[in-house]
């Protein structure tokens, strides 16, 4: 669907990593190398998207580091355009609402740092979810989106633990239980 509205592979790209996760944060080089592209065409990407206030940039020593400007009127339509783009609305609608005693829902892995895969992995906190359930949620879920899901699922104080050892670039909040 994206690939239709946007042709620009480099700018797709450039978008699920920066909008996605607004804690996402890079510099050209490491573009580069992530991308697997020449860095003239992710610098006219990237200078494009900071001409339109897109992208916020800011030099640290000789290396000058791009950000989603988390202000821009457009930044959440666009976010929300990428969540339905990958299926996380399918996720949320078919998985998240209906395990009862679910708190917490993150992705983790490749889609928390802006990187596109054909693996979403998610993690679930929360007492009492029927794991049984989930995967039969999530069989049907792949189906819809075409894409592999993997799972954890943690009580709050496993995943107090677990979370010690990431970065805020390693972990998206997808959804949380209102209360």
């Amino acid at each position: 669907m994206l690939g239709t509205l946007i042709t620009s592979k480099t700018r797709i790209k450039l978008l699920l990593k920066f909008f996605l996760n607004s804690n996402s944060r890079s510099y050209l080089r490491n573009l580069e190398t992530e991308f697997g592209e020449s860095t003239n065409s992710i610098r006219l990407e990237l200078n494009k998207f900071e001409k339109a206030g897109l992208l916020k940039s800011e030099v640290a020593g000789n290396k000058k580091f791009f950000s989603a400007n988390t202000t821009h009127p457009l930044f959440i339509d666009i976010h929300n355009l990428l969540l339905k783009h990958i299926g996380f609305d399918k996720i949320i609608e078919r998985v998240v609402n209906k395990l009862g005693n679910l708190d917490i829902v993150y992705i983790a892995g490749d889609f928390a740092r802006g990187i596109d895969n054909n693996m979403i992995d998610l993690v679930f906190v929360g007492e009492s979810i029927n794991k049984e359930y989930l995967i039969s949620l999530i069989e049907k879920t792949e189906n819809l989106i075409k894409r592999k899901i993997r799972y954890i699922v943690f009580n709050e104080f496993e995943f107090e633990s677990y979370k010690k050892n990431l970065n805020d670039s390693e972990i998206l909040l997808l959804w949380k239980a209102e209360k």
